[in-house]
């Protein structure tokens, strides 16, 4: 998508939405960080690209990283960088998103997802502009503008301990909090008309007709718990489904799953989604399910203290993704599934401890 078609995004003339474009407005020029909250699909990233953009750092890098996507030992590497030989397959040195973001600005998304170790290791960036790579002992300077987005309540999670206070008190400068669509009433059809000319241009249509009554009423009186992003794709599935460029728009389409055969059963096994499971009691039946758990434990090493914690810890991961492995006959989506993972959460572990190359041969 261009960049021209991203920012028919944040159309809009209701009083919270312009309130919100004159508060990026004031702080853009600004060298604080900020903190962007908002619903999913409300706009966070185009927001803290607005700020970059209007920002004395235009011309510099704007890096984006998103917090809930890698683990905790990959997304400190990602985000810091690591020394060559940090670790089993670290062959050369990485420069993280921060020293890639030197001079400019980094945007972090889902910021609540960080674990306590990269929220303290974030604390000493913006507080001293330094830091350390995974590995290294060298430190590093960078002049980088931190911009950070959840859709959580941030300052419950402090409260609760989830979440550190000193970190939210440096990051909260000021908040710029996005309004869901539903409190934007007049904005729904302004957006949604500017996202159906564009899908009736990539349908090669000459026009577009508009929408019906009934349609206009149904977009308006709809909840969007999605906000843009559902509202975006409502307007152009509904577009290119009604296929006539000549006649406006009458049906709406807001659930694409709604058919008469859609299964009713569930296939994938909840444990695949929820990995902690309790320990069973000493009288409690072995079932399926606590046998292939307990086959997938490692046997307990025979520990002498001193001992190296990282090594052992290394050990351990290793043993469990070969039984993983080896149980799911090296298929690696069933492994990720058994490991509570995510596909590319496991790729990243299988590359960590050079296991990527074996296990690419026996699913083979």
């Amino acid at each position: 998508m261009s960049q021209f078609r991203q920012q028919d995004n944040l159309l809009g003339q209701s009083d919270s939405f312009l309130t919100v474009l004159d508060k990026v407005s004031q702080l853009a020029p600004l060298e604080k960080p900020v903190l962007i909250i908002g619903e999913r699909g409300t706009g966070k990233e185009l927001i803290a690209a607005r700020l970059h953009f209007l920002s004395e750092r235009w011309e510099q890098n704007y890096v984006k990283l998103n917090c809930a996507a890698l683990n905790e030992n990959l997304l400190e590497s990602e985000l810091f960088g690591h020394e060559s030989g940090a670790f089993t397959g670290a062959s050369k040195r990485h420069e993280g998103r921060f020293e890639r973001a030197n001079g400019g600005t980094l945007f972090l998304d889902e910021l609540a997802n960080t674990s306590a170790m990269v929220q303290e290791k974030l604390l000493r960036v913006i507080e001293y502009g330094e830091f350390e790579r995974v590995g290294g002992k060298s430190t590093v300077k960078v002049d980088t503008r931190l911009v950070c987005a959840t859709n959580e309540d941030l300052p419950s999670l402090a409260d609760s301990g989830e979440f550190r206070h000193d970190l939210l008190d440096r990051l909260a400068f000021d908040v710029i909090t996005l309004p869901p669509l539903r409190a934007r009433q007049e904005d729904i059809m302004l957006l949604a008309e500017q996202f159906a000319i564009n899908m009736a241009r990539d349908l090669s249509w000459s026009l577009f007709s508009g929408f019906t009554r009934k349609a206009t009423e149904v977009l308006l009186s709809y909840d969007w718990p999605g906000n843009i992003r559902e509202l975006k794709n409502t307007v152009e599935r509904s577009l290119y489904r009604h296929g006539n460029e000549h006649l406006p728009v009458h049906e709406i389409i807001l659930n694409p799953f709604e058919s008469p055969f859609r299964p009713t059963q569930r296939v994938k096994a909840r444990a695949a989604i929820q990995p902690e499971v309790a320990q069973p009691s000493s009288h409690a039946p072995v079932t399926e399910a606590s046998s292939n758990h307990a086959s997938l434990s490692p046997a307990q090493p025979n520990i002498a203290f001193p001992c190296d914690l990282k090594e052992l810890s290394n050990d351990f991961e290793i043993e469990l993704l070969k039984k993983a492995l080896e149980q799911s006959q090296f298929n690696q989506k069933k492994t990720a599934q058994m490991l509570g993972l995510t596909y590319h959460q496991l790729r990243g572990y299988l590359k960590k401890y050079n296991l990527l190359e074996s296990g690419q041969k026996q699913e083979a």
